[in-house]
């Protein structure tokens, strides 16, 4: 079906402090929306999906004086405390697809760079000001992300008192990560990446799923009337007010828990902003398919296609430099380049701490209110895709967005058929 998608509500954001962005979009008002045949099916471009790494740890264990693992301008590159160990890196990566390998040196050994890590995740992120703890794999730091010049003096005092070398670590100065709360017609069947309302607020639906043969659908666990916990919130596509039939209520959303581990003192912890709601009797969905818009970047909410999934993209991490898309209902498809990954993110305004999340950036906007849910994904051609996780934030400048990997969606949730 190509539909063409009209603005529906007058939207303000909600769920935030000034200069975030919201959870969801508060639904202020609604008028009627119009259908019309969208435009020819344009070839989109598709870069070729990054070889499949395993874990930095097993690359660690694997490779003397292993430092961290990117993509610079498309070629592998690799720290090494040791530039002799060049050939056993090389040797290493060759197994998993990596070809063209370039060592620099490093000056901090992964197991090191990873044990100051997590110290200054658990104690930095429970002090004020502070936005995000990442083992940055591209720099051979830990980086710490926080608010003001105030959150950093605490950041560089608390990683003395720990013994975390001065030199290994990066303070930045960095907007707030917040919840991103049009793809936007009544889409029927439903599928990934469109609009959908709950009570008064608006997100985007993730992806279809089986789980035990339940029909369902994942969105983002803020998009629901509780974060953590079911409450059965019921569901609508695209809004109440367009058709007054549910789609579907909330049935799984773990509870956040202070005790996991990494957990940062202070902060109620998941390692996924999800939860499941299972699909009415008599409503219709294709599974393993999202809405493709005319093109990347575009700020087009026009569908005029669809992404199939070829696989679940179950990665231990994803790779600095590669590309990945998003669907949303807000800014439509975007795409940027990964900035970072395994990241402790603390969102601003509550006492939630995410686990082990990947931060997709770019310098044009790519997430918008409204966007919490979506799907998240590597392109692989025109039309298909792998599917890598939802989307659940971003900063209020709207360049870069932060997303729950697929693998910590289903350590949470379960086993999920997606295709």
């Amino acid at each position: 079906m190509t539909t063409r998608l009209e603005e529906a509500v007058t939207m303000s954001l909600t769920r935030a402090v000034p200069g975030l962005l919201a959870g969801a979009l508060l639904l202020t008002t609604a008028c009627s929306d119009t259908s019309a045949p969208g435009g020819p099916d344009a070839a989109a471009m598709h870069p070729q999906a990054a070889p499949r790494a395993p874990s930095l740890a097993t690359l660690a264990g694997a490779i003397p004086g292993f430092g961290g693992l990117y993509l610079e301008a498309g070629v592998p590159t690799v720290y090494l405390t040791d530039l002799g160990q060049e050939g056993a890196a090389r040797a290493v990566l060759g197994r998993y697809g990596f070809s063209g390998v370039r060592a620099v040196q490093g000056q901090f050994a992964y197991q090191d760079l990873d044990r100051w890590f997590q110290l200054l995740s658990r104690e930095g992120l429970a002090l004020p000001g502070t936005v995000l703890a990442d083992l940055d794999e591209a720099a051979n730091r830990v980086l710490i992300g926080v608010e003001h010049a105030a959150a950093a003096a605490s950041i560089r005092g608390l990683a003395a008192r720990l013994g975390v070398p001065a030199a290994a670590l990066v303070v930045r100065e960095m907007e707030p990560i917040g919840y991103a709360a049009t793809l936007r017609d009544r889409i029927d069947p439903r599928i990934g990446g469109i609009q959908i309302h709950f009570s008064n607020f608006l997100c985007t639906l993730g992806f279809n799923a089986s789980d035990g043969g339940e029909a369902s659908f994942i969105t983002n666990s803020h998009c629901t009337d509780r974060q953590g916990g079911v409450e059965s919130t019921v569901y609508y596509q695209p809004l109440q007010s367009v058709d007054g039939t549910s789609i579907g209520t909330e049935v799984e959303d773990p509870a956040y828990q202070r005790n996991i581990p990494g957990c940062p003192r202070g902060k109620r912890c998941r390692r996924s902003d999800a939860a499941r709601a299972a699909y009415h009797a008599g409503i219709s969905f294709d599974p393993g398919r999202i809405a493709r818009t005319s093109g990347p970047n575009t700020g087009s909410l026009d569908i005029v296609g669809f992404f199939d999934f070829g696989a679940e993209d179950l990665r231990d991490n994803f790779t600095v430099g590669e590309t990945l898309n998003k669907v949303g209902r807000t800014t439509g498809w975007t795409q940027g380049t990964v900035s970072n990954t395994c990241v402790t993110v603390s969102v601003s305004g509550t006492n939630i701490a995410q686990i082990c999340q990947t931060i997709v950036s770019n310098t044009v906007q790519i997430v918008g209110g409204g966007d919490s849910g979506s799907p998240v994904f590597v392109q692989t051609g025109a039309s298909t895709a792998n599917l890598s996780g939802i989307l659940w934030g971003g900063n209020s400048s709207g360049t870069l967005f932060v997303f729950s990997p697929l693998k910590n969606i289903e350590q949470e949730l379960g086993n999920l058929a997606t295709l």
